[in-house]
């Protein structure tokens, strides 16, 4: 079943709410922060939105609020995509589907990344496969939109800053049926 655009919004409303991982900001508010950071670097519509819709999977498949403390990793960057493969492009998709793998890379890639990651993000680091060895890094560097991937998990890395002014949700909305729109 694909998702419509009044779907996401219902699952923003109904679950944005919710503490994002241990971090000062909300589900909704990591997203919108995501979607500013991309526009604010001068993405296409639709990289903004997959960074927008990057961590929908935690609204699909509730795990309550920092699952990674029990020691579960809830696959979210794959859970929303069969959802969302009806009515978005690859170019939305597969960042979302290698966001996590793009701190995998990162880790091995650039010194200084690890040492800024949350504790939440360290945690999760560790249910979804730990650091990528130089030989795993080289393939996820050849794959389609990895560069994407790496872009928006810079982007979704700095977006968690408490109160931090953003457009709103319509406004991501209106980019995503955009991005539907050219995609049918």
């Amino acid at each position: 079943m694909a998702l419509s655009l009044d779907d996401i919004r219902s699952l923003f409303e109904s679950h944005g709410e919710q503490a994002y991982s241990g971090e000062p900001v909300t589900q909704l508010e990591h997203a919108l922060q995501s979607g500013a950071l991309a526009e604010e670097a001068g993405a296409n519509e639709e990289l903004v939105a997959a960074a927008f819709l990057h961590d929908l999977g935690h609204l699909l498949n509730h795990q309550g609020e920092t699952p990674t403390e029990r020691g579960i990793d809830d696959l979210h960057q794959y859970y929303a995509l069969p959802f969302l493969r009806p009515v978005l492009p690859d170019a939305v998709l597969e960042p979302i589907k290698l966001h996590v793998d793009a701190k995998r890379y990162l880790c091995v890639t650039d010194d200084a990344y690890f040492r800024c990651l949350s504790p939440d993000s360290v945690r999760s680091l560790q249910l979804q496969g730990g650091i990528f060895d130089v030989a795993a890094a080289r393939e996820f560097a050849a794959r389609p939109y990895a560069d994407d991937a790496v872009r928006l998990r810079r982007w979704d890395d700095l977006a968690k800053v408490a109160g931090k002014p953003t457009p709103d949700l319509d406004h991501y909305l209106r980019i995503i049926e955009r991005v539907m729109a050219r995609h049918a």
